[in-house]
């Protein structure tokens, strides 16, 4: 087993406790109370993008939070950006909509050129350009990404590429995509990790010329696509750092992916737990509320330790990615403990409403079937306890 001292421990003096970021928090709350639960209601009724709502943020300057200011950003930590997704999802609201945004957004800070980033991200914090669609799963592959086969071969000063992506959400709702594809072929690098490239693909001018993109019917409106490319020519200019070493780059923004999602899976978990007191505290039955009955009141207190618990784990997470810090165990320990604690949380408010939970009305139902993706997206349970079980303890690798 791995030595536990090892985990670095720089940042985690300065982790916030209590309601941090106050102000940015009350501002996400205030913008939610005009997205009420009908209109989610209504957008899931005619399975449409949230515009009004992604406009909004976007006008508020919260989708551009992580862009530096030089750029036309907030330059703000990530912890920042956590609590914005925590506080979209606390209030009722969805943020599957926009948070690919902010995880995205790493790979061309950090390995983007001076010329991309002074091209792309001005645009993108004042909004005029979305950057909501990540290609990276294939239908054949799924988690495996290093065996991905869409293939990218230089043509001059373009790459073409062919290949299918799927479970790229909101591809019809963006204007580039971030895009993995293979360079040179599995059987000629050294590493299972090298061969793979990242691009920064415009899907405004590659629709209609070889890029296809269905939408896929889901159980919840998250605006997923499946994606197939046919002889797309992407400039070469558009691609992000070096030529079979995008893996990395991808790997890069993944832990900051593992803590936003943990932060919307907290923020779906006080959802939850707020709902289910209340209504504990409220509904009579047999002449006493239901909440004085143990039953009923001990999986939604059992659910707040949980809550709680992944709350610590996401803050530390933070403090040590903001702090530069290594963080891959506490990333993906809060992604699993927070995912774990939102659908426990969902579970103890199904049983508390009983029957009422099943109506569309009190927005439980829908909560509950949005929060169960996170135990499959975007990394599994399994996956998460294989790299634990591999990484930190010291096991065989079991995959």
């Amino acid at each position: 087993m791995n030595d536990a001292s090892a985990t670095p421990t720089a940042g985690l003096a300065a982790m916030p406790l209590g309601e941090d970021y106050s102000d940015i928090r009350a501002a996400i709350r205030a913008i939610c109370k005009a997205y009420p639960a009908k209109y989610w209601r209504d957008c899931e009724d005619a399975d449409s993008y949230p515009d009004a709502f992604v406009d909004e943020l976007t006008r508020s300057g919260y989708l551009a939070a992580l862009i530096p200011e030089t750029y036309g950003g907030a330059g703000l930590p990530l912890r920042a950006a956590a609590v914005i997704l925590e506080e979209i999802h606390a209030a009722g609201c969805n943020a599957g909509a926009v948070h690919a945004q902010m995880y995205i957004m790493g790979t061309l800070l950090r390995h983007g050129s001076d010329v991309q980033k002074q091209q792309y991200l001005p645009e993108i914090a004042a909004g005029r350009l979305r950057l909501q669609a990540f290609g990276v799963t294939e239908p054949t592959t799924g988690s495996d990404t290093t065996q991905l086969k869409t293939k990218a071969v230089r043509d001059g000063d373009h790459y073409v590429i062919n290949g299918q992506k799927v479970w790229t959400s909101r591809a019809l709702k963006s204007d580039l995509m971030l895009l993995l594809a293979r360079t040179t072929p599995a059987d000629q690098v050294k590493k299972r990790s090298d061969g793979l490239s990242v691009f920064l693909l415009d899907i405004r001018t590659a629709l209609g010329h070889g890029l296809t993109i269905r939408k896929l019917d889901t159980m919840i409106n998250h605006q997923t696509t499946e994606v197939f490319f046919d002889n797309v020519r992407v400039p070469a200019a558009n691609l992000i750092g070096q030529q079979d070493k995008g893996f990395r780059y991808i790997l890069d923004g993944m832990n900051a992916e593992r803590i936003l999602v943990a932060s919307e899976c907290l923020g779906d978990a006080r959802f939850f737990i707020r709902r289910a007191s209340n209504y504990a505290g409220e509904r009579v039955v047999f002449g006493r509320p239901i909440g004085q009955n143990q039953g009923v009141q001990f999986p939604i207190a059992r659910a707040y330790a949980d809550y709680r618990a992944a709350d610590l784990m996401n803050r530390a997470a933070c403090a040590l990615f903001d702090a530069g810090q290594p963080c891959g165990p506490e990333a993906n320990m809060a992604k699993l403990q927070a995912s774990e604690a939102s659908w426990k949380a969902g579970e103890a408010a199904m049983q508390t409403f009983g029957g009422f939970s099943y109506a569309r009305e009190f927005d439980i139902e829908r909560k509950w079937r949005e929060t169960r993706i996170f135990q499959i997206a975007p990394i599994s349970t399994n996956l998460i306890l294989s790299y634990l079980g591999e990484h930190v303890l010291g096991m065989p690798r079991s995959y």
